[in-house]
Parts: C-alpha cells; sequence; structure tokens
C-alpha cells in the first residue's frame, strides 16, 4: 500500500517572496481603495477562501454581496506578475528529499495547501516542482483546512486506484493548522520550523516529529518506510 506523503506549500516548500500577500493587497486596494486591508489577518495555514473572507470582514465589507470568484481571478492576474521577485526561494532540503522519495516505490507524494489550485502550480512552477506532485488537495477544494486530507486520498483513489488509510499518511507542514488538519484522521503530521513558527510551536500543536528543515527529513525517512 505505501505511504501517502502530502506536503504544504508556503513556509514548507517555498517562500514566494509574500507574492500572495502582495497581490490580495493590490486587489483590494484596486477594488475598494483600501491601502492595506490585511494588515491585521493573520494568514498563515489558512486556505485562500478563508483569507479573503477574514480581509473582508477585518474591514467591514459584505461578505455575503461580494464576488470572491472575480476576486480570486483578479488575485491569479496580480500573483503571477508578483512571484517574479527577487526574494522568492526554495526551502533547504526540498529537492533532495523529494528526489529521495520520488525514487522509493512505496512512497507516493502529494498537495495539501490552503492555496487554490491555480496559485499553487503557479508557484511551485517558477522552482520546477510540479513534477513532483501529481495530485493534491487545495483550497479551492474546500475552505476548511481540516477537510482536505480526506479528498487528497479520494483524488488518489479515484485517478490511480490507490488505496490509502489515513494512518498511512504523513502531512507535512510549517504551521499549528498543518499539524492539526491531520489530528481528526489519526495521519502523521512533520511540523517543520521553515515558518515563522518555532519547533516549540510546532510541537504544542501536537505534531508528532518537529524538524529544523527538510533537509533533516532525509535522516528520518526510514522511520516512514512501510514494513
Amino acid at each position: 500500500m505505501g505511504k501517502l506523503v502530502l506536503f504544504d506549500i508556503d513556509g514548507t516548500l517555498i517562500d514566494s517572496g509574500d507574492a500572495s500577500v502582495i497581490a490580495l493587497t493590490r486587489v483590494f486596494r484596486s477594488l475598494y481603495d483600501i491601502p492595506d486591508a490585511f494588515i491585521s489577518v493573520t494568514m498563515d495555514g489558512k486556505t485562500d477562501k478563508q483569507i479573503i473572507k477574514e480581509g473582508l470582514a477585518a474591514n467591514s465589507l459584505p461578505i455575503d454581496d461580494v464576488d470572491i470568484p472575480s476576486i480570486i481571478a483578479k488575485y491569479m492576474i496580480i500573483l503571477k506578475k508578483e512571484i517574479n521577485n527577487d526574494r522568492k526561494h526554495i526551502k533547504p532540503g526540498v529537492r533532495e528529499l523529494l528526489n529521495r522519495l520520488g525514487q522509493m516505490e512505496d512512497f507516493h507524494l502529494g498537495l495539501l495547501t490552503g492555496n487554490i489550485e491555480s496559485g499553487a502550480r503557479l508557484k511551485l512552477e517558477v522552482f520546477d516542482l510540479n513534477r513532483y506532485f501529481p495530485l493534491g488537495a487545495f483550497g479551492s477544494d474546500h475552505e476548511d483546512r481540516n477537510q482536505l486530507l480526506p479528498i487528497a486520498i479520494d483524488k488518489f483513489r479515484i485517478r490511480t486506484g490507490q488505496e490509502f488509510r489515513f494512518e498511512d499518511c504523513i502531512v507535512v507542514g510549517d504551521t499549528p493548522k498543518d499539524v492539526e488538519c491531520s489530528q481528526p484522521y489519526g495521519a502523521i503530521s512533520v511540523g517543520v520550523a521553515t515558518g515563522i513558527y518555532s519547533s516549540e510551536q510546532l510541537a504544542a500543536a501536537g505534531a508528532n516529529y518537529v524538524l529544523p528543515d527538510l533537509s533533516r527529513a532525509m535522516d528520518e525517512v526510514a522511520e516512514f518506510e512501510p514494513e
């Protein structure tokens, strides 16, 4: 059966150089003439749709009357420009880990991210990382991140015929919300302290394993190998 390893993107695999924050801020400035609409909104670990709704609420804008798909469409137009910045970079150990796991037939790689799929693919493409992730669950699949693990499993079953139990899944991310989304299902959670959260904070959130970065994951692979 093997293991299904599901990766978060921002803060875990890459740093986009704040491309998402800048793009969403520009959208709200254009639509509502609000210069810093998300200054009071914590984005880490949330889905794009959730972030947009919180931005609307934080600025006393009526959520029910807003065309969120239109906001997302404008966001994608700006993100395509903003992702091409000099601040973006790939996180330590990412390529090495993905290459190693990709060569092991008992491991299957996927995504579990709050990004809408088009945004996720755009961010990964600039680092040539899409080729590692044929499938995944995205913020465009469900607004609630805690619903994404079953969606990822269903996608793999439908597209590949492979069946994974929740306990066969490993969720890798850099925020407490990445850790928390695995907990209702009994999946393994790996917290990586490459974002704004410390190892102590990820451990407190309940991560089964906590690593300073993914270069250390090379030493942990053996513990996850299927029996």
